[in-house]
């Protein structure tokens, strides 16, 4: 699908985010649970790119178990859970005639910002997932994330007192939590797929550092490696480390010292000669992250093959 070329539009508060899809006013301006159903989408916002101020949690099927969502398409028979962070780009793509179904909780960061939430959400990476990074929910799961929205649901129809805002609080910190457990869930159920993923970045490392052009431009960063193998960079970080037990950033510095230590045992190249060749800017560089890895300084390691 083709997408308009407008500037992305900047929705400040839920309310106005209510305004612009026609929704009722929402029941607290901090925070809102919607019927995608409710959701009116005319020819005027369908394509367009936005930019939210606030948090943005959305369970979404759709009728004819495909669904266009963020920059791409995926299938959607069972359902999806998508996470979105405040500043992240969205975009209104839908297909013509195709009907949504589930719900989307919005709330604003100064909501949870008091809470200690509010400093711990930053820890759950699929907030910076790509679309086609969804959480697929099994039915147990779908009933486990949809009662909790229910909650959510029912605390907001309740008259507000001074306790509401900390029961809603504890509701999302519970339903992030099952998310994170669900998460690990799929990346164990989706091996075949996380396998996959991982022999690409073996590849694509060894390639890089086999690679004297490639070396040229420095060591490799999370967010190339990520792009060479089509994920977002903390999807990759967190798939890696449900299967290896490292991180991404981790991961290459581990090929890093084990192409170091090839050099180091194969030529009589310096160890600044060795560091250059590794794409380091300055040699003491290297020589640091061998010794934290390894214990030893590059130096002592030729030392020892002696």
């Amino acid at each position: 699908m083709e997408k308009k070329n407008h500037n992305p539009s900047r929705l400040s508060s839920i309310s106005q985010f209510h305004s612009l899809f026609r929704l009722p006013k929402p029941l607290h301006p901090m925070i809102s649970l919607v019927d995608n159903t409710k959701l009116f989408i005319n020819a005027e916002l369908t394509n367009n790119a936005f930019l939210l101020d606030f948090y943005k949690i959305s369970y979404k099927y759709s009728t004819n178990g495909k669904m266009g969502y963020g920059q791409g398409y995926y299938d959607f028979n069972e359902g999806g859970l998508m996470f979105t962070s405040p500043n992240q780009l969205i975009f209104t793509d839908n297909e013509e005639g195709t009907e949504y179904f589930g719900f989307t909780l919005f709330f604003h960061p100064d909501f949870i910002r008091n809470y200690p939430l509010g400093k711990n959400i930053k820890k759950y990476g699929f907030f910076s997932y790509d679309t086609n990074e969804a959480l697929h929910l099994s039915d147990s799961e779908k009933t486990t994330i949809l009662g909790l929205l229910d909650s959510i649901d029912n605390e907001l129809h309740t008259a507000i007192d001074e306790i509401s805002q900390d029961v809603i609080v504890s509701y999302i910190d519970v339903l992030l939590n099952y998310s994170n457990r669900f998460y690990k869930r799929q990346f164990i159920t989706r091996k075949t797929i996380s396998n996959d993923l991982l022999l690409k970045v073996e590849d694509t490392l060894n390639d890089y550092f086999n690679n004297a052009e490639t070396l040229k431009k420095g060591l490799p960063t999370v967010d190339f490696l990520a792009s060479q193998i089509n994920v977002s960079s903390h999807y990759l970080s967190d798939m890696l480390r449900n299967l290896t037990g490292q991180n991404a950033q981790q991961h290459i510095h581990s090929k890093l010292i084990e192409k170091s230590k090839d050099f180091l045992m194969t030529t009589n190249l310096s160890v600044a000669e060795i560091a250059y060749q590794l794409g380091f800017e300055y040699p003491q560089s290297f020589s640091k992250l061998f010794k934290k890895k390894t214990s030893l300084t590059p130096l002592e390691f030729k030392n020892s093959l002696n």
